[in-house]
């Protein structure tokens, strides 16, 4: 039933004498919900735009982007949404390019240790689509065009919001934003050869959960405004 509803959220503009056909990932409407009341009301002629909300976590991207792929031509898949910063140098509401991501909690306790799938001998490091157990943006010209801070993304089942969590992650992977579905797209991407990029606003910093020190309104403002720059310079260039 949830994988239903996520379709039903699904929005397509088509274009006149399209030149491009640009897919956008999302896993809840709101984090794209000025973008979508934009796209009612813009005429694009030279980009077609296809939103799709897929819903929350791995299993639910992998699921609705593989059926959204079938069947359509997409030449560039483009993710966007909120996640939550290890770092403190990026800025809450602030913008960044994941060029490269990866599983943060696919593994095995063993006593105090945790030791992930590539410890466990369960997956090769450089096993197709991974490289050195990282799943990395193939270099495209629409993922070219965006001009953000690059950073490293880690995707986990459960958001870390106790200290021990968060000293574990942070000591293996060092990696700079925390989502629940970067890397479920980058790996379907990877998989069907669709040129892609995400992109993240920062909500919130990775410490013990406070929601009182987030910043979800200025992250999805922020987002959605780059999101519309965005395609709008699409359409001035295609």
């Amino acid at each position: 039933m949830g994988a239903k509803l996520a379709f039903l959220h699904g929005i397509r503009k088509k274009a006149v004498n399209c030149v491009m056909k640009l897919l956008i990932v999302a896993a809840t409407q709101a984090e794209i919900a000025p973008f979508l009341a934009h796209l009612q009301s813009q005429s694009y002629t030279r980009v077609s735009v296809h939103c799709l909300v897929t819903g929350v976590g791995m299993m639910a991207t992998t699921y609705a982007l593989t059926r959204s792929l079938q069947g359509q031509e997409h030449q560039f898949a483009l993710q966007v949404g909120v996640g939550g910063s290890f770092t403190p140098h990026l800025p809450l509401g602030g913008l960044v390019k994941i060029t490269t991501d990866g599983y943060g909690d696919l593994g095995a306790e063993d006593h105090d240790a945790y030791l992930d799938i590539n410890e466990l001998g369960l997956l090769q490091p450089n096993e197709a689509p991974f490289t050195n157990a990282r799943l990395t943006m193939p270099a495209s010209q629409p993922a070219a065009r965006i001009a953000l801070p690059e950073a490293s993304g880690l995707t986990v089942n459960t958001v870390s919001g106790a200290q021990r969590t968060i000293t574990i992650r942070w000591n293996k992977y060092c990696c700079d934003i925390e989502s629940m579905e970067g890397a479920a797209f980058h790996y379907v991407c990877l998989q069907e050869g669709i040129p892609f990029a995400q992109v993240r606003a920062v909500s919130n910093y990775v410490t013990p959960r406070d929601k009182s020190q987030w910043n979800m309104k200025d992250a999805i403002l922020n987002l959605n405004s780059w999101l519309i720059s965005y395609v709008d310079a699409l359409e001035a260039e295609s």
